[in-house]
């Protein structure tokens, strides 16, 4: 994966390794199985090894952090969009214990830890209640499941700043809790792209929206992804497929490029206060 990333909420991406175990239905379609296959590396499931970088692509977070130092501009590092930080494998533990070293060394980065294991992070972190600043928490909830089974773990994390991926959002969810009671600091939110892609109702991005700026809680919006509702995309691009279900508007496939990212006729790119 690229080091000047292409997410959209990130400036780099940093992977100590390739290779995860899926968990949830959010894993069903995975872009970085599909792509680790893609470059003929088996390495996803419990069973098989996961892929370890060299040296020198260690060694690239300390120059984004001397450039940072010298800019006097913080970048956000995104860790691990190939793997899982926190997936609970033994011959993981010496790659984790490097990363923590390497964060402790690059204080001019901010470190965005998203798992899908929050409960493993609050055991494994090695800073215990007392996490650096420059290291952001963050946990994947695609449903409403998902975010009553995550967010208690999160919203117990010392993380300075706690996040929530709700991508691919597959369901209609409720934060307020979580965010009235500032346990959520950022909500980023996207649909799902690739060959398998599961759309999603436009008003459950809205809905998600609506709950983050009652609350003053900064909200992304990544990309409809494959689809997206048919009065956002230009009327002269016809789709491949329109889906024949009652969504709360006609909703069809043009593909993760030519649906973009605009959501009621604005880009909505929410950062916490901190960065």
């Amino acid at each position: 994966m690229a080091a000047n990333s292409r997410i959209e909420w990130t400036d780099h991406t940093f992977n100590p390794w390739w290779g995860c175990t899926k968990v949830s239905p959010a894993c069903d379609h995975c872009y970085a199985e599909a792509w680790a296959k893609r470059t003929g590396h088996s390495v996803w499931g419990a069973k098989s090894s996961r892929r370890f970088l060299s040296d020198a692509y260690w060694k690239q977070p300390l120059k984004w952090d001397r450039e940072a130092a010298e800019s006097g501009c913080r970048k956000r590092v995104f860790c691990a969009s190939m793997a899982d930080v926190f997936e609970w494998k033994k011959e993981l533990t010496p790659w984790r214990n490097k990363l923590w070293e390497l964060i402790d060394s690059t204080p001019n980065l901010d470190w965005l830890l998203l798992t899908k294991r929050p409960h493993l992070a609050n055991r494994m972190n090695p800073w215990g209640t007392s996490w650096p600043l420059n290291v952001w928490l963050g946990t994947t909830a695609e449903d409403q499941k998902w975010v009553n089974k995550r967010l208690p773990h999160l919203a117990n994390s010392s993380a300075n700043i706690r996040f929530l991926s709700c991508e691919p959002l597959l369901g209609e969810i409720d934060l307020s809790p979580w965010l009235a009671s500032g346990d959520v600091d950022w909500v980023i939110t996207g649909g799902e792209s690739g060959p398998n892609a599961r759309p999603s109702d436009p008003t459950w991005f809205k809905a998600v929206r609506d709950q983050c700026e009652r609350h003053a809680v900064p909200f992304h919006f990544k990309q409809w992804g494959d689809w997206a509702p048919m009065d956002t995309v230009q009327s002269n691009i016809i789709p491949s497929r329109v889906l024949n279900v009652e969504f709360s508007t006609p909703v069809a496939r043009f593909g993760k490029k030519r649906s973009g990212r605009i959501l009621d006729g604005q880009t909505w790119d929410g950062l916490p206060a901190m960065a």
